[in-house]
């Protein structure tokens, strides 16, 4: 059959990820990387809502990217075009984010904007498909609405900065919720995606591989040569048992089972989308994850200040709320252990500035390895076939 970018794709063709979209995600690596690392090195409450901006606008690009691979054939040329734009603009980006509200926001707006006007240029240009070259029109349209506010942003410094690069992704994300609707053009239907779910869910759980890694390879880039102690190893062993730990509460039923979800949905398309969400919420977490390791290896005896508490304890937090919006995305209801692991993380908070920072890290821990085994017993909720809430079109 004829695919949406021009290229020929046999109807028995792939429904899995092409080999070209793990090339794709190296540069994904590097940017969640130095989010991570950028959190840690300069931890205030203004840089943990600057780094959401920025963990914002990589999420969108990789969004939109992948979903946009169900109608192009990345096996050849012409579909890779688009994908190299995308991976040549993110590492702009992740050159930038070390100083991206200070003398590099310039840099990372044009590189943001490059993608995201070139990416849909490219596929209205072509695209053979009619509903298709609409929806990329949808897309230029609210990117060109925001891309004022990115523009402004890059020319001012400091908080007005942050004020106009909140605002343009909130636009965009508002935006795409609402499905971009645009005059004499409406708003685009799940449908119009065409979101294959088996592709898509292994895409969606190669994401959360990607960012459990980050939070190892922070772990063993924090872990200097020069200062082995037997305090940092022991943090190191914790951050390594933490991602084992939430890549089997991740995968447990609802990760292993989100393909036979999305297909039995009445809106395969929409659902994808939706689930794109916890996966977005979890991913958030393991970054912050990721940045408390940094600060619990670089000093493990050291109290936690209220700030590097907060990460330390919302990276795990936040992931297990995102894991909860997967499993109603999947069964339609939520384990008791996710909220329960929540609360019980929540109650170390008293403990920053009395518990060491390596202390507080296996607490966590423990939490998540409860957590865990809960599940693997059952004793959360009963084990069952993937039943997804009825979602809109």
């Amino acid at each position: 059959m004829v695919d949406d970018v021009g290229v020929v794709r046999e109807a028995t063709g792939e429904h899995r990820p092409a080999f070209f979209e793990l090339f794709f995600d190296l540069v994904f690596v590097l940017a969640l990387i130095v989010l991570a690392a950028n959190l840690s090195a300069t931890l205030t409450w203004l840089s943990a809502a600057q780094t959401l901006i920025l963990f914002l606008a990589f999420s969108l690009v990789w969004a939109l990217t992948s979903w946009a691979a169900d109608t192009s054939d990345l096996n050849r040329p012409r579909g890779q075009v688009q994908v190299f734009w995308v991976m040549t603009g993110s590492l702009v980006m992740s050159v930038a984010v070390p100083e991206a509200f200070d003398g590099r926001g310039r840099l990372f707006a044009i590189g943001y904007l490059a993608i995201q006007l070139g990416s849909a240029t490219y596929l209205l240009i072509t695209g053979r498909q009619q509903i298709l070259r609409i929806r990329n029109r949808r897309i230029l349209f609210w990117v060109g609405i925001s891309g004022v506010a990115w523009l402004a942003g890059a020319f001012v410094p400091g908080t007005p900065r942050t004020a106009l690069w909140a605002l343009a992704i909130s636009i965009e994300y508002t935006a795409a919720v609402l499905g971009w609707p645009t005059p004499k053009l409406g708003h685009s239907v799940g449908w119009e995606w065409k979101l294959v779910g088996e592709r898509v869910a292994e895409r969606y759980r190669q994401l959360l591989i990607i960012a459990l890694g980050v939070s190892i390879f922070t772990a063993g880039l924090t872990l200097s040569p020069d200062n082995y102690t037997a305090h940092r190893f022991a943090a190191f062993g914790l951050a390594f048992a933490a991602a084992v730990l939430m890549w089997r509460i991740y995968i447990y039923r609802a990760g292993e089972l989100l393909p036979d979800a999305i297909v039995a949905s009445a809106n395969p398309s929409r659902f994808s989308q939706f689930a794109a969400v916890s996966h977005l919420v979890m991913v958030a977490g393991l970054v912050l994850a990721a940045a408390g390791t940094a600060l619990v290896i670089d000093d493990p005896l050291r109290p936690a200040h209220p700030a590097w508490g907060a990460i330390m304890l919302g990276g795990p937090a936040l992931f297990l709320v995102g894991r909860g919006m997967l499993a109603y995305t999947v069964f339609s209801r939520v384990s008791w252990t996710r909220p329960i692991g929540i609360i019980l993380i929540g109650l170390l908070a008293p403990t920053f500035p009395v518990l060491p920072q390596l202390t507080i890290a296996a607490l966590i821990t423990f939490i998540l390895l409860g957590v865990a085994l809960a599940d693997s017993l059952n004793f959360g909720i009963r084990p069952g076939p993937a039943a997804p809430p009825q979602l809109p079109s």
